[in-house]
């Protein structure tokens, strides 16, 4: 016993001592210039920083709860969350190599062997054909004098963070395309009035000009031209409900639903949500600190630093503490008697030596992931700043170009009513009051469009800023 106290007060302390081989993290500087204000700000947006759940900036009740359904039931989250449960299986699957790993057994087998001859000797016996029993616990305990142990640990914790983050951006997906396809459907809505107001318009004057016909003051072709314009306004009505119906086809996918359970009430949207304060975008260093993708990088970094630490310590001798306690007896009763009693204890070494080829190659490999993962962080951390920019952009420009489709309407429905005037008193043909109509029907369909674009690139923008998946 005196012996076995030693023994083990050596192994706490040579385990103590060890170092752990290989470089530590440290965080990567992101490019400069990355943490200031966004270049393609504007006035239609603040330095405040974005919420987590941007879409309550809508004011939209339904907005928020088929988002809550999303989170809870879409199909790819589910896969994700299951994803980071098996990752972090693994971590403790790693942890566990800090304690001692144990084994027992029990086992019977009939014959002759010298080692039944053996025991069958210590008993006073001959040897003989005969049952030989045996119930054993064995134990092994890695002297972790390279830091072979804790790196793998270090690993398996920094991989499982990265699958967290994959998992969180996954959420940052899937709120911005639920966002994205309820928009879609409210927004091709308002497009679907508008073509049936539009609809209503031509037929009304269509019906004017054959009923001018019929009193003999117009012409055949003028009535051919009226019913043209009707059926081009019928025409560009079913394109729009199908969009809208495989956008709720879509909705309902990212709700984990069938088609046939695709949530029918948000049909009765027809007005694009709107938001209800000024865009808040934050800067840069609240965009690098809030991105998902990033953080992934980030920790995939941290992951093959480890690596490359476990890569080092196999380089050098691998040292085992093993012991075994147990009995083996030709006898079941005599399994745990003096007799029958077998023990050992004592150190195992392992060491890839001389030809160390294999583990030099292994850290050649380590060391090059480190590399890759160095510029996999930059280039997640340019496209974030990338896609960021971009969307800004996109969003000031349609604002500009909205309030200029505004205008235009304005002035088209005011042409629009002084040519029925104009018409009316004889002071222009036919044609000068059809081409007006041409002109307001189109204002009306370009700034339905436009309000679609508005709202798909409002939800880019909060997308490209990361939010929404804490």
């Amino acid at each position: 016993m005196s012996f076995l106290r030693r023994f083990i007060g050596w192994t706490v302390a040579a385990s103590l001592a060890g170092c752990a081989l290989g470089p530590d993290y440290k965080v990567l500087p992101p490019p400069a210039g990355a943490a200031g204000p966004f270049v393609a700000a504007s006035p239609a947006t603040s330095d405040t920083s974005v919420p987590n759940a941007w879409w309550r900036l809508y004011d939209d009740p339904v907005l928020d709860a088929l988002i809550t359904q999303a989170f809870a039931a879409n199909a790819d989250l589910q896969s994700a969350e299951a994803n980071l449960a098996a990752s972090r299986a693994v971590f403790e699957g790693a942890r566990a190599n800090l304690l001692p790993q144990t084994k027992t057994g029990f086992g019977a087998i009939y014959g002759r062997d010298p080692t039944t001859d053996e025991i069958l000797e210590l008993g006073g016996r001959k040897p003989q054909t005969t049952w030989l029993d045996d119930a054993t616990i064995d134990a092994s305990y890695e002297l972790d004098l390279f830091g072979r142990v804790r790196r793998s640990i270090e690993a398996a914790h920094d991989s499982s963070e990265a699958v967290a983050a994959a998992r969180d951006d996954l959420r940052v997906t899937v709120a911005a395309e639920t966002a994205r396809a309820y928009g879609q459907i409210c927004t091709l809505g308002e497009a679907i009035n508008v073509a049936q107001q539009s609809l209503a318009l031509v037929t009304r004057q269509a019906n004017i000009v054959q009923q001018r016909l019929e009193a003999g003051a117009g012409s055949q072709f003028d009535v051919v031209r009226a019913q043209v314009l009707v059926a081009q306004q019928q025409a560009a009505l079913a394109p729009l409900q199908g969009q809208r119906r495989a956008a709720l086809f879509e909705l309902a996918d990212l709700l984990g639903e069938t088609p046939q359970q695709a949530p029918l009430k948000v049909l009765q949207c027809v007005t694009p949500p709107r938001l209800s304060v000024v865009m808040p975008v934050g800067d840069g260093a609240a965009l690098l600190q809030r991105r998902p993708d990033i953080r992934e990088a980030d920790r995939k970094f941290a992951a093959a630093l480890a690596d490359q630490g476990v890569a080092t310590a196999d380089l050098f001798p691998r040292v085992t503490l093993t012991g075994l306690y147990g009995g083996a007896a030709t006898e079941p009763r005599e399994l745990f008697s003096n007799n029958g009693l077998i023990w050992g204890l004592g150190p195992q070494i392992s060491w890839s030596f001389p030809n160390l080829t294999a583990p030099l190659a292994k850290l050649a490999q380590a060391k090059a992931n480190v590399r890759a993962a160095v510029w996999n962080f930059d280039s997640v951390t340019l496209q974030a700043l990338n896609e960021t920019e971009q969307a800004l952009a996109i969003y000031a420009a349609e604002l500009n170009h909205r309030a200029a489709l505004a205008q235009a309407q304005s002035e088209a429905r005011q042409e629009y009513k002084l040519a029925m005037n104009e018409f009316a008193a004889g002071e222009i043909s036919n044609l000068d009051l059809l081409t007006a109509e041409q002109t307001v029907v189109g204002a009306d369909a370009a700034l339905a469009g436009s309000d679609a674009d508005l709202m798909g690139d409002q939800i880019a923008v909060f997308k490209a800023l990361g939010g929404g998946w804490q």
